[in-house]
């Protein structure tokens, strides 16, 4: 996982030779389809401008893709359904592990092998189960982890960190905003329902209401590293919650009631925080078992407990068709069942005990390597993945945007913890010449 150092000069020139052919050819056939598609001219365009902003800037493409990563909307891709924000990281991903600073720290580097050990252990399925999307998901499934994890990397080693964070942080602020007051707007209709927005595109309110948490953690967390303002922290904390709330996304609010509890309760000597958001976990846990003891009271077998109850029991019925390798990664896909809203049972249906050995194998470690990070860096990484995996006891797991958001954030921490190490490492450097010189010069006036 951690190859020879490349400098800056061959690393472009290799960037060149990978990319430099496929949009060549790109370009030739972009431009015998400009009659019929003019908008694969356009696409063919922002290929060339990121190639090249990438040579000039190589934290371009990592940084500008923080945002992005949001976006959940749907692409058409030569037939290949996926999301935004998919098709986003992977084109960050080729900057950010050819142009980005090496070598890998170790913990990096046990995040990559504990992201193989997974893939190795899914692929038992991909092949007892051959098929295009089964493979397409096996990939999707690397990109979310160990891609977002190298393009988070890049964002934090190249001293982008809180430009990054900044730009996921101020986007996750507008979806906020959009769930607040559409949330507002049913209020006043008396509609206690649940929003689902529908600005700036459609998303669930389980989808809306984890990313607004990753925000909050995000918010709340604050390193110092990244220099923001308590005000502007804490009104976006407070914005990403009464978004949550309004989305009702009980699976959101434990994820996030967890995550909280660490970043108050560990211990962190460049940050004090308040423990008065301890009260407010009380609150919100109240909130979700009263929800939570509506639905059941109300023996409407079609709300959201009876459902998950429903699919949680068809699953383990498919997981006994075939309990070592599964039935094939989202072989829910084109009718033939719903996915599990849990992870474990989730990963157990596509993979079997194998995939799941391996999925368990992923979790525990990735936990304990953020865990073991200096805690100015290390508790927020930990944090935010932590939302993820709770979150997902109660809902889908393998989802795009959900996966490779935290990931991301984690790989930032990474990058920007070796990027003030080197940093501090040249001052000190530089602060021992300066004594030398005056040393010199005192002896030699």
């Amino acid at each position: 996982m951690n190859g020879p150092v490349l400098p800056g000069r061959l690393r472009s020139t290799l960037l060149i030779l990978l990319v430099g052919p496929p949009v060549v050819a790109g370009l030739v056939l972009a431009g015998l389809a400009v009659p019929s598609r003019p908008l694969l001219v356009v696409g063919a365009a922002l290929v060339v401008l990121g190639v090249g902003v990438s040579l000039v800037e190589p934290a371009a493409l990592p940084v500008i893709a923080m945002p992005a990563l949001l976006v959940v909307a749907r692409v058409d891709a030569g037939g290949v359904d996926l999301s935004a924000s998919d098709l986003v990281l992977a084109v960050a991903f080729w900057p950010a592990v050819l142009l980005a600073p090496r070598p890998y720290p170790p913990p990096l580097r046990t995040l990559l092998w504990l992201s193989a050990a997974y893939q190795t252990a899914t692929l038992f399925t991909v092949v007892a189960n051959p098929s295009v999307a089964n493979t397409v998901e096996w990939f999707h499934a690397w990109l979310l982890v160990a891609g977002a994890l190298v393009v988070g990397w890049a964002v934090g080693r190249h001293g982008c960190a809180r430009l990054g964070l900044g730009l996921l942080l101020g986007t996750a602020a507008l979806l906020a905003v959009g769930t607040v007051v559409q949330g507002a707007g049913q209020l006043a209709a008396g509609d206690l329902g649940p929003v689902y927005p529908t600005w700036p595109y459609e998303m669930h309110k389980n989808f809306v209401g984890t990313v607004l948490a990753f925000a909050a953690v995000v918010a709340y967390a604050r390193p110092v590293w990244l220099g923001w303002s308590r005000r502007w922290t804490l009104a976006v904390f407070w914005l990403a919650l009464a978004g949550i709330l309004l989305a009702q996304s009980r699976q959101a609010l434990v994820g996030l009631g967890v995550a909280l509890l660490v970043v108050s309760l560990r211990r962190d000597l460049h940050r004090r925080r308040s423990k008065l958001v301890l009260f407010l976990v009380v609150p919100v846990v109240l909130f979700v078992a009263s929800m939570v003891r509506d639905d059941v009271e109300s023996g409407n077998r079609h709300n959201s407990v009876f459902q998950r109850i429903s699919y949680l029991a068809d699953a383990w019925n498919v997981w006994l068709a075939d309990p070592l390798f599964g039935r094939g990664l989202r072989w829910w896909n084109g009718g033939a069942g719903v996915q599990p809203p849990n992870a474990e049972l989730e990963v157990l249906t596509s993979a079997g005990v194998v995939g799941l050995a391996g999925f368990l194998v992923l979790v525990v470690g990735v936990l304990v390597v953020l865990w073991r990070l200096d805690p100015a860096f290390g508790t927020l990484a930990f944090s935010v993945v932590l939302v993820r995996i709770v979150q997902a006891q109660f809902d889908l797991f393998w989802s795009a945007v959900q996966v490779s958001v935290p990931f991301a954030v984690a790989g930032v921490c990474l990058g920007a913890q070796a990027w003030h190490a080197e940093r501090e490492a040249g001052e000190r450097q530089a602060a021992q010449r300066q004594a030398a010189e005056r040393a010199t010069t005192a002896v030699h006036p």
